[in-house]
């Protein structure tokens, strides 16, 4: 099985070869382009490899201290930027925080609410029923701050992007210098899986960037492995509840089957095999 610091440094690898690549075929692009003809290619984008996610197998259940240690990765680096409108701290309860450790970390947060008996909207103490903070009041001062890049809701992120986990951490991890024939504009940074290459948001994960609760070395691969297990809990919250459902499901089916196969193969069987004579 592939470790992470395995994966990451294969990832490293593939980026090295992306970009010897790229500058094999510029000359063939460059010649292209005088003669007037146009230089084609499959994909924009370097394919991310395939890492082995845990929680996306049929029996197995997302890990609580991975999502915990996601949810710090989130809201120390990610949270600066991205909202996470669709999960609120009641989502956290029973997963990976208790009830009294969910309450703490939404009374740290004040909350717009109102309007009051004096029809004026008032400050409160976070809840439970509250969803997490925006960095942001509205798209437009969004785009002001972010030089008119609009950071995107990660609340369905791992949903909308297709190879979901396996493209989130080839993302967060494929930082590289340009390689040669490539120019980004002023805020762009080279991104090999990136559609295009060039991505507006700068690198965010180094090492020791983050001081996990639990002592664990906050290491990139590390980083980005625990905030894209807790994407993709957060975009599917019920997974684990749907994946119980469906083995007790297929444990009734099952009992069911052999129930019905005894009864067609031993009770129905005198009926099947008789023979049946008229005499006139």
């Amino acid at each position: 099985r592939k470790c992470w610091r395995c994966a990451a440094l294969q990832t490293a690898a593939m980026l090295s070869r992306a970009a010897s690549a790229m500058r094999a075929a510029a000359p063939v692009a460059l010649g292209a382009g005088l003669m007037g003809g146009i230089a084609l290619s499959s994909d924009d984008a370097l394919a991310p490899p395939e890492y082995p996610w845990e929680h996306t197998r049929a029996f197995t259940t997302y890990n609580a201290a991975n999502l915990r240690r996601g949810f710090e990765v989130y809201s120390q680096v990610c949270a600066t930027c991205h909202s996470l409108n669709l999960i609120a701290y009641r989502n956290f309860v029973g997963t990976f925080y208790t009830e009294e450790e969910a309450k703490v970390l939404a009374g740290r947060v004040e909350v717009v609410d109102g309007p009051g008996d004096d029809g004026e909207m008032f400050e409160r103490p976070g809840k439970l029923s509250d969803s997490l903070p925006a960095p942001y009041q509205n798209e437009q001062q969004a785009r002001s701050i972010n030089n008119g890049a609009f950071p995107p809701d990660l609340s369905l992120m791992i949903k909308a992007r297709h190879g979901r986990e396996d493209y989130l951490f080839a993302l967060l991890t494929g930082y590289r210098d340009p390689p040669a024939g490539v120019v980004c504009g002023e805020g762009q940074y080279y991104n090999a899986y990136f559609p295009g290459g060039k991505i507006g948001m700068p690198k965010q994960l180094v090492d020791g960037g983050v001081e996990y609760t639990d002592g664990t070395p906050a290491t990139e691969s590390q980083m980005a492995k625990d905030v894209c297990e807790f994407l993709a809990w957060a975009a599917e919250p019920e997974a684990d509840e749907r994946k119980r459902i469906a083995l007790k499901w297929m444990l009734f089916i099952s009992a069911m089957t052999l129930s019905a196969g005894y009864y067609k193969r031993f009770r129905w069987s005198s009926l099947k095999t008789r023979k049946i004579t008229y005499i006139k």
